[in-house]
């Protein structure tokens, strides 16, 4: 019943500049509201009312608590566009709150396991798919880059005389950031063996853009001979470079850095590092002290 509305409201949202990765959630979220209404008594979409909302977000095939995050957030932009074409008077779903999830600390890799992983990767960098895996681990784990933004890499974004790197972040955003000396010695060599000046910046074994498959089975590889008992990710790598960026910075650099819109993203990289914690507990005021406890 409402794939058609469902389809003009994806041009909409590509003609909105939506990112691509959003749009592919609303396709999926949309099209699995449409099935279930299609199994309800509903003849337009006037009959939808907040009942039938509420039981989709929160019962239909069990959703998981950010299925139904996603679900929310689909249906709110959904019916805005309804109401803006006059096909609704009201959005509904804006009345639905957001579910509350709980946060946890996120998983990065210690010092002497991303050394392990820089090793291993620099010992194998005797040719251009060797030096291709260690230049990407590197943009990972020390600038946090986003593995669409690495993968969409071309050799004119790197200046390796300035030490800029011109990335494409969420949405299509552009911005320069500066890289560490190390990282553009070995971008230097990598150059060496790059038959394209021009076009992208890593190759497959075809000569065709690496894929997120090739790099995932890189870092599968890696992990299994060095014993790493993490499932590696590109994420992985972000949290990785995010957690010691804080030991030494602030919020602020982490958030430029990361290219966080909002302190809120950055905020959940600041936890406490166990070495962190290890050093305060031995300058707390109270560890030196002799207490008497009377009986």
């Amino acid at each position: 019943m409402l794939k058609i509305k469902i389809e003009h409201f994806l041009d909409y949202c590509k003609v909105s500049n939506f990112a691509a990765r959003s749009i592919q959630s609303l396709r999926v979220r949309l099209n699995e509201f449409n099935r279930y209404v299609n199994e309800v008594p509903v003849e337009s979409v006037q009959d939808i009312s907040y009942r039938y909302l509420k039981e989709f977000i929160t019962q239909y095939r069990a959703p998981s608590i950010h299925v139904k995050k996603a679900r929310i957030w689909s249906l709110r932009q959904f019916f805005h566009f309804l109401k803006l074409n006059g096909w609704i008077k009201t959005n509904i779903a804006s009345d639905f709150p957001y579910p509350k999830i709980e946060k946890t600390i996120p998983y990065f890799l210690t010092i002497e396991e991303y050394n392990s992983l820089l090793n291993f990767f620099y010992r194998r960098a005797s040719d251009a798919s060797g030096f291709r895996n260690l230049v990407m681990i590197m943009m990972l784990g020390l600038l946090g880059l986003r593995l669409s933004s690495v993968i969409c890499l071309n050799v004119e974004d790197v200046d390796i005389e300035t030490g800029l790197l011109q990335i494409i972040e969420k949405g299509g955003k552009q911005r320069p950031l500066i890289m560490p000396n190390i990282l553009c010695l070995v971008l230097n060599q990598y150059f060496d063996f790059l038959e394209n000046k021009q076009g992208p910046l890593f190759l497959s074994k075809t000569n065709k853009r690496i894929s997120p498959r090739t790099l995932q089975d890189v870092f599968q590889k890696a992990a299994g001979l060095l014993d790493i008992d993490k499932h590696l990710h590109a994420h992985l790598f972000r949290h990785t470079a995010a957690t010691h960026l804080n030991k030494v910075s602030d919020p602020e650099i982490t958030k430029h850095v990361l290219g966080h819109m909002r302190s809120n993203s950055t905020k959940k990289y600041t936890h406490l590092n166990p070495d962190q914690f290890a050093v305060y507990m031995q300058i707390h005021p109270y560890m030196g002290r002799n207490m008497e406890v009377n009986p």
